[in-house]
């Protein structure tokens, strides 16, 4: 297979036990696969996609990247540390309002060299096209990294992940691998290179804002078309993702108390630290789910960290994790 690649991340990734956490729980095993620390400006899971998408812009012969997300997104972050690694301009189309002073992802985006086209949630694509034919306009080469690095290019990096993970058996072969999902890239990756490498647990997607046929029908797409890139094409039916999406009716970014509970939990029993967003809901899910008895005691579970932690020191975030600190 000869899949343009730039080998940036630091992987693999440690896998580690959580039995602090495991005990507090009353059971099942617990692991955690630790995609914190992939290397890039704080690393997350964008950048095992970046690895391919930045590889594919440079074989198109670009010199811009654009891309688009929330103020403060994980994946705007990486993709302006790669696009400054690789010697590219970047272009983050950011919804909503610029703040008087950025912090988290956004102070973070502003040192790497990004600049920003802000607009509106519904006006989002319509921005990107034209933020990019501007740029052609101008003599620029734009690529268009999509939004979550979720195409088929980029879910390959989730693909070779699960490969990554099968030749790591120190602690055993998990039973199931539960993780954030929402623009479903890193989901599609999961379960075509369990199929394709022969991953015989379960891949559970916490959805953070999709409904659950959504998701399941975006996973399937992108995982069915990633596969022809691998040599190929594996179809998959929407009814073969599994993902739970009880967890994501207060909106996208929106604190619960699961969240909270789940980020706080995470911390004082292991020194863990998730991100508000994406872990923090998939932790709340993942421990809701165990409460009620989901998952077998015998079993194992690992959680995918998928990364994101800046986010815990974006103003909107502080005061809430501030104050359930205080209750702890």
């Amino acid at each position: 297979m000869n899949i343009p690649r730039l080998n940036f991340a630091h992987l693999p990734t440690p896998i580690e036990s959580l039995p602090r956490l495991t005990e507090a729980l009353g059971g099942p095993r617990l692991l955690v696969k630790r995609d914190d620390q992939t290397g890039l400006a704080f690393g997350g899971n964008k950048t095992r996609k970046l690895e391919f998408l930045v590889a594919e812009a440079q074989a198109q012969g670009a010199d811009l990247l654009i891309t688009a997300g929330a103020l403060q997104s994980n994946h705007c972050r990486q993709t302006a540390a790669a696009a400054a690694r690789f010697g590219f301009a970047c272009t983050l189309v950011l919804v909503g309002e610029p703040p008087a002073e950025p912090s988290a992802n956004l102070l973070l985006d502003n040192l790497l060299g990004a600049e920003f086209v802000w607009t509106e949630k519904t006006r989002r694509e319509a921005t990107l096209e034209q933020v990019s034919q501007t740029a052609k306009e101008q003599g620029r080469k734009p690529y268009l990294v999509p939004y979550g690095g979720s195409n088929p290019t980029g879910a390959l990096g989730y693909a070779f992940a699960m490969e990554e993970l099968l030749q790591q058996p120190s602690l055993g072969s998990p039973d199931w691998i539960v993780f954030a999902s929402s623009s479903g890239g890193t989901q599609a990756g999961l379960v075509l290179g369990a199929r394709r490498f022969g991953y015989p647990g379960k891949v559970l997607g916490i959805s953070v804002d999709e409904p659950q046929a959504v998701l399941q029908e975006r996973v399937a797409r992108l995982a069915s078309e990633a596969s022809s890139r691998l040599g190929g094409r594996l179809d998959f039916a929407p009814d073969e993702v599994l993902v739970e999406a009880g967890y994501c009716a207060a909106g996208y970014g929106v604190l619960t108390e699961g969240e909270k509970q789940a980020v706080g939990l995470f911390a004082r029993t292991e020194g863990l630290l998730l991100d508000p967003v994406y872990t923090g809901r998939a932790a709340a899910g993942l421990i809701d789910l165990i409460r009620k008895g989901f998952f077998h005691k015998d079993e194992t579970v690992l959680f995918w960290h998928t990364g994101g932690q800046p986010a815990l020191f974006a103003g909107k975030y502080q005061a809430e994790l501030a104050r359930e600190s205080t209750r702890m």
